[in-house]
């Protein structure tokens, strides 16, 4: 996802046709390595191409493949928030056991 993000970034910059030295370039600004033979593949697979249409085309593939784990996400996401609401609910409990004990300043 590195390669592809620098390559992306490189042609919104402006190089419509970046090279494997260009990404290397840029990738090397923030200390990271590309993968030679990724970076090669990349290179071939996207030169020439209208990135543009890739990415409509890749959006058409994404939107017409049935997603049932789409529906079961909210449902798994509502079970962290119910478990984090009742949290500090015990906390607040037990703050309350401790005003019990008799334990205050000026009592």
């Amino acid at each position: 996802m590195k390669l592809v993000a620098a390559y992306l970034l490189l042609t919104v910059g402006g190089n419509t046709s970046p090279s494997a030295e260009d990404v290397k370039k840029l990738l090397s600004t923030v200390g990271v390595e590309a993968d030679e033979s990724r970076l090669t593949k990349l290179i071939e697979e996207l030169n020439g191409k209208n990135l543009e249409e890739l990415i409509a085309q890749g959006t058409e593939k994404l939107a017409s493949v049935p997603s049932a784990s789409a529906a079961a996400a909210p449902a798994a996401g509502a079970a962290p928030a119910a478990a984090a609401e009742e949290a500090p609910k015990k906390e607040e409990a037990k703050e309350e056991s401790d005003d019990d004990m008799g334990l205050g300043l000026f009592d």
